[in-house]
């Protein structure tokens, strides 16, 4: 990346990446809808944390959000960097979380479609995000 095209007051996002999984060994996957980034592509639950917002409220606020379901436990994994893919681009710092959740799922606006996968699953969706490259680690990880 070109360092000196980077914007000085240019900070990273911190985002919470929320892994659900269900009693199976898949994961909630969500399809994206009404949306400048990643649109009708797949992704987990989440998103940035806001200014004054607990990474725990964060959690419950997108669970809550994008699923209407609510959150029971939760249990931190690992970050990953996500830096821009081009100048100028956002620059993330995702949190994989692992939550435990009661409820349906019913989706909001912002995505169209929602799906149960595990790992074999995977190469049927297009996952934005780097987000496969999250759920890759968490199954390798899970493994072990």
């Amino acid at each position: 990346m070109d360092k000196l095209r980077i914007d000085e007051n240019a900070r990273p996002v911190p985002v919470v990446r929320l892994i659900i999984p269900d009693g199976d060994g898949r994961v909630l996957i969500l399809r994206r809808e009404k949306t400048k980034y990643g649109l009708g592509e797949w992704c987990l639950p989440g998103g940035k944390v806001d200014y004054g917002e607990t990474v725990e409220e964060s959690i419950a606020k997108e669970i809550r959000e994008e699923t209407s379901l609510n959150c029971t436990a939760t249990r931190f994994l690992f970050y990953q960097d996500s830096l821009p893919m081009r100048p100028g681009g956002m620059h993330c710092i995702n949190l994989y979380i692992e939550c435990r959740v009661e409820g349906t799922v019913r989706l909001n606006d912002e995505s169209s479609d929602h799906a149960w996968i595990s790992q074999g699953d995977l190469p049927r969706y297009s996952l934005t995000f780097r987000n496969d490259e999250g759920l890759l680690r968490y199954w390798r990880e899970k493994k072990a």
